[in-house]
């Protein structure tokens, strides 16, 4: 019996599994079969499995990788994939994100319109906004003017202010001497001459040099010529003029009649008054001779400025109606004259 075969001193075989018979049989034929000198750890893998099989005696290669070739449509061209479904949520947000820009630009370009109208918005007179009067012009010579002219610009800007100072002056010279003549000629020289002088030759010289404008060179130079000479004449001060001059000042000085200081204070003040009126026909000589070289230097000429005006004047859009309107009734007329002449 197989029972007493076994060994009673040996190690029990109960619950063994390496003491099965079959197993045992296993494990000798595969230590028979396996060299350790055939090993090769390089070896393709399904010869590993297979009981490590006999070596190619090869080097390992690495298989280079490949991306999956796009795919090509019949006509040559790439077929395009296939896009992403948004679903609902993803196109209002696009739609709202949309809307927001849209509406941010609406709103820039509301402000760059304001700003630019802002901008040229006339601001001379500075007058109040509550005033019931308005600015009519745009001035600003910062802006308007080229940086080497800005200089003389200025200059005949502060000169229109010196001559409506001089006037104000003057009236209150009559106020004191109690010349009723130079009290109501002052006043009205003050209300015509100070804005006309400032629309007939300083605007023209602004536009002139704004736009390098031979026509309005040439209508500074006639006006401004004209208020030198009224300038010279109401610096000499003839009597029953209006204004105070050196005549009336040094007559001044030979009155004996009142209190000497009183006299000599009132003929000072005239004095300065017609020493003013000097200054600033000495300023229109100085400038216009300035500007003049400076027009010359230009190579400008009275020819270009009747070719410009010539130009500027048939461009304007109320003298073309004008002349259309003028010359449809000349028409008009000799078609009802001669009514036989209306032939068809």
């Amino acid at each position: 019996m197989s029972g007493f075969e076994e060994n009673p001193f040996g190690e029990p075989t109960i619950d063994n599994p390496f003491a099965d018979p079959a197993v045992q049989q296993v494990t000798r034929n595969a230590t028979s079969q396996i060299r350790v000198e055939d090993y090769n750890p390089f070896d393709n893998p399904q010869n590993q499995r297979t009981g490590y099989g006999p070596s190619n005696n090869q080097p390992a290669v690495m298989q280079p990788t490949q991306d999956t070739p796009p795919v090509y449509a019949r006509s040559g061209q790439q077929m395009q994939q296939p896009k992403p479904v948004l679903n609902t949520a993803e196109l209002q947000r696009r739609q709202e994100e949309l809307e927001r820009k849209e509406e941010e630009l609406a709103r820039r370009e509301e402000e760059m319109r304001q700003s630019t109208y802002n901008v040229r918005r006339n601001n001379w007179p500075p007058l109040p906004e509550k005033c019931c009067f308005q600015p009519c012009f745009y001035q600003d010579i910062q802006v308007d003017i080229p940086l080497e002219f800005q200089k003389i610009v200025r200059y005949l800007y502060y000169l229109w202010f010196f001559h409506g100072f001089i006037l104000l002056l003057n009236v209150l010279g009559g106020i004191i001497i109690v010349d009723f003549t130079v009290i109501g000629l002052g006043i009205l020289y003050v209300i015509l001459f100070t804005p006309f002088s400032y629309l007939c030759w300083f605007r023209p010289a602004y536009k002139a040099f704004r736009s390098d404008s031979s026509f309005n060179f040439m209508v500074f130079f006639f006006i401004f010529f004209f208020q030198f000479v009224i300038t010279v004449i109401q610096a000499i001060g003839i009597p029953s003029s209006g204004t105070i001059g050196i005549i009336t000042a040094l007559s001044k000085f030979k009155d004996k009649d009142g209190s000497t200081a009183l006299v000599v204070i009132v003929a000072i003040i005239e004095l300065i008054i017609a020493i003013g009126f000097a200054c600033a026909a000495a300023a229109d000589l100085f400038l216009i001779s300035k500007i003049h070289r400076m027009y010359r230097s230009t190579g400008a000429s009275f020819a270009k400025a009747q070719a410009e005006f010539t130009t500027e004047f048939l461009r304007n859009q109320h003298v073309r109606n004008a002349a259309s309107n003028v010359a449809a009734a000349a028409v008009q007329s000799q078609l009802n004259t001669n009514p036989t002449n209306n032939r068809y």
